[in-house]
């Protein structure tokens, strides 16, 4: 049996980490702090909604649409920062398992190393995960230009699916830590995390709906509710 040297636990965000998802609360709160008439683009939003269901769009060009209407396409990285703050105090203030917090703690004190890895935007999730007492954040990535402004694209893929898996993987090789030789725990609400939670030693179903708790069944799985 291979020697543990690193534990690590890895966390999905929405719905596993916070009670409800954040990306469409973190668009309209930049377009009330920034520019309060960008709410009024609001009904454009089913229009992209349709399209994603239809199959036109993936995940990845829906977000993009979304964020050009709330945010803007280009915006100064400076001008974002405070907004970022105050949206991370409203996330922890709000929208937190305190379960999820003590699990965090327990872990910790027995010497895990926390991941947040998340579709979501790095942009405002990075500011959450130090709030939470995460050590590192994967996260779905926005090109900036070389000017300093914040582009409504995505840089690279969307840290969804196989993608997260793909991105943690990376992640452990950039630290030069050995697969073999770490112990990995994941939580996830979604059964689009299910690559990642194979892969893991210990695999969490936190709050599933019913594909995963059926999943989770099969498989081995943990199931926890914090609802």
């Amino acid at each position: 049996m291979n020697e543990v040297r690193h534990r690590i636990a890895i966390y999905d965000m929405d719905k596993t980490v916070t009670r409800r998802a954040t990306y469409n609360g973190f668009l309209i709160h930049m377009a009330m702090e920034r520019s309060p008439w960008r709410v009024f683009l609001l009904p454009a939003l089913p229009v992209g909604l349709l399209l994603y269901a239809l199959r036109i769009w993936d995940r990845g060009r829906l977000k993009t649409f979304a964020q050009r209407l709330l945010i803007g396409r280009r915006v100064p990285r400076a001008e974002l920062a405070a907004h970022l703050e105050t949206h991370a105090d409203l996330v922890l203030g709000r929208n937190v398992y305190p379960q999820a917090r003590e699990r965090i703690a327990e872990e910790k004190a027995a010497g895990y190393i926390h991941v947040l890895a998340t579709a979501s935007y790095r942009l405002y999730v990075e500011a959450i995960g130090q709030r939470l007492g995460f050590d590192h954040v994967l996260a779905t990535d926005l090109a900036t230009s070389d000017t300093g402004h914040v582009l409504a694209r995505i840089d690279g893929p969307n840290t969804y699916d196989a993608a997260k898996l793909d991105k943690v993987k990376a992640w452990l090789a950039a630290q030069g830590w050995d697969r073999a030789h770490c112990f990995v725990r994941a939580y996830s609400d979604h059964v689009s995390d299910a690559p990642l939670l194979g892969w893991a030693n210990e695999g969490f179903a936190v709050n599933p709906h019913g594909h995963l708790r059926r999943l989770a069944a099969r498989r081995g799985w943990q199931v926890i509710d914090w609802r």
